[in-house]
């Protein structure tokens, strides 16, 4: 019997740079990255503040311009798109998981979840059966008229992973979505990512600083000073031993 092929790669990354000026002083946030990312993968990325992680997720999410190098996602080479474009993939292909939340308190959870639907055109009814799905899949279709100020801070990060897949999109990215939680919610919000990942294949790229939350994924790398310090394939061997 023939082993089953790899999966293809869903990010590609070489030569990755991102400076930036302070004053007279050029600060390197990244510095010659090179990274893979098969689709499927669950990838965390640890190391000190400072290190460029987040700057790494916000290039993924199309946030952020590289200076130099290249960054394909989903055969997309991304850093060359102009910005409507880039609007319009980022608008489909990646959903963002921030660490505070980023909900906006006038609105209900469904209307939270809603909003990265507003972009795509779809009728309403149609962003009414998403948004029941993804708060489905939460565990939170029964609070979809609550205000963000009547749930927990557990429960309000869970309405941002809902809104951050109620596209479905081909990758996940996630900048320390324990950060703010106590044991319990982040045991319970990492439980999600670990389900959205392997039940679900969501492909998710996220920055923590919590070991526990990276012994969740099937990969773990590390930055330090703008550049990887350990391979990501190599790691993987870290991340199952933790578990």
């Amino acid at each position: 019997m023939e082993p089953a092929p790899a999966p293809a790669n869903l990010i590609e990354i070489t030569g990755l740079k991102r400076y930036f000026q302070r004053d007279s002083h050029q600060v390197r946030a990244l510095d010659g990255i090179d990274l893979e990312v098969a689709e499927g993968d669950f990838l965390a990325l640890m190391g000190p503040s400072g290190s460029g992680k987040t700057t790494l997720l916000n290039i993924l999410a199309g946030l952020d311009r590289p200076t130099g190098g290249g960054v394909m996602v989903g055969g997309a080479s991304i850093g060359s798109l102009s910005e409507k474009a880039l609007t319009r993939w980022r608008a489909v292909n990646v959903g963002f998981v921030f660490q505070f939340y980023n909900l906006i308190p006038v609105l209900t959870a469904a209307e939270n979840v809603e909003l990265p639907l507003l972009l795509t055109g779809l009728p309403k009814a149609e962003r009414m059966k998403r948004v029941a799905t993804s708060l489905r899949i939460v565990g939170l279709e029964e609070r979809m008229t609550h205000l963000p100020r009547m749930l927990s801070g557990g429960e309000e990060q869970r309405v941002g992973i809902a809104r951050a897949i109620v596209v479905d999109p081909r990758l996940l990215l996630a900048d320390e979505p324990t950060g703010d939680l106590d044991q319990r919610s982040a045991e319970e919000v990492m439980g999600l990512l670990s389900s959205l990942n392997r039940d679900f294949g969501k492909t998710i790229v996220m920055v923590t600083h919590d070991p526990k939350a990276a012994a969740r994924a099937t990969h773990i790398a590390h930055l330090d000073k703008g550049v990887m310090a350990v391979p990501p394939r190599s790691a993987a061997m870290e991340s199952a031993a933790a578990r």
